[in-house]
């Protein structure tokens, strides 16, 4: 059994990985600025931010992984880059794994690039996509001794298209991972199992991967 802190488990992402994280025996603990409005039994929940971590030191000791599946948008649209920094600094020095969620737009589509961020990705989600890709940049410049990984998930993910649990998804690497048909997609629940599944499994140490059908 791990220790897993999600920062942002009350979001989509962040509540799918904190449920299937409980489902497989792990002691979790949701910490989000809001109340969850459908707890998930099992879990523990905190309540504060990424912006001020001082008042939630006490729980980040003991650790195993912390995820990071906070959202760049309404006020933390412009601070995100600072709140992933603040975690970066509270697990220095520690063997906790951190793992961040990103989006699909940093994510190549071939091997070699280009990315899918440069071919006419939508301008609505621009913003998102970027700092996604400045997370990613973040965590490459770490200390050594900082264990993380970084997933995106397919192009077709969130709660307009929820899905349903398989258990099943493809790690493209650093390429966006499509079907037969080209279409590049993934339920929340199985974005969550691939999550769960790297924290148990630990199959890549400070490096991006996608998942995907």
């Amino acid at each position: 059994m791990a220790r897993i802190i999600v920062l942002g488990g009350t979001g989509y992402a962040g509540r799918h990985i904190v449920t299937e994280a409980v489902s497989r025996g792990h002691a979790v603990i949701s910490i989000s600025r809001s109340a969850p409005a459908d707890p998930v039994a099992g879990a523990a929940y905190l309540q504060g931010s990424a912006l001020d971590l001082a008042p939630l030191a006490d729980a980040f000791v003991g650790t195993d992984a912390v995820v990071s599946a906070l959202s760049p948008r309404g006020d933390m649209a412009d601070r995100a880059l600072e709140a992933l920094s603040n975690v970066v600094e509270q697990l220095a020095g520690t063997d906790t794994r951190l793992g961040v969620v990103g989006g699909a737009g940093g994510s190549l589509v071939a091997p070699g690039g280009p990315r899918l961020f440069d071919q006419g990705f939508p301008e609505e989600y621009k913003h998102e996509a970027q700092v996604g890709i400045d997370s990613l940049a973040l965590l490459e410049a770490t200390d050594a001794g900082l264990d993380w990984f970084f997933i995106h998930p397919a192009e077709v993910f969130g709660p307009w298209a929820e899905g349903e649990r398989t258990g099943h998804y493809r790690d493209g690497g650093d390429v966006i991972v499509r079907d037969a048909e080209g279409k590049s997609y993934i339920s929340g629940a199985d974005f969550a199992v691939a999550v769960v599944d790297e924290i148990e499994q630990g199959n890549h140490h400070r490096e991006r991967f996608t998942v995907g059908y």
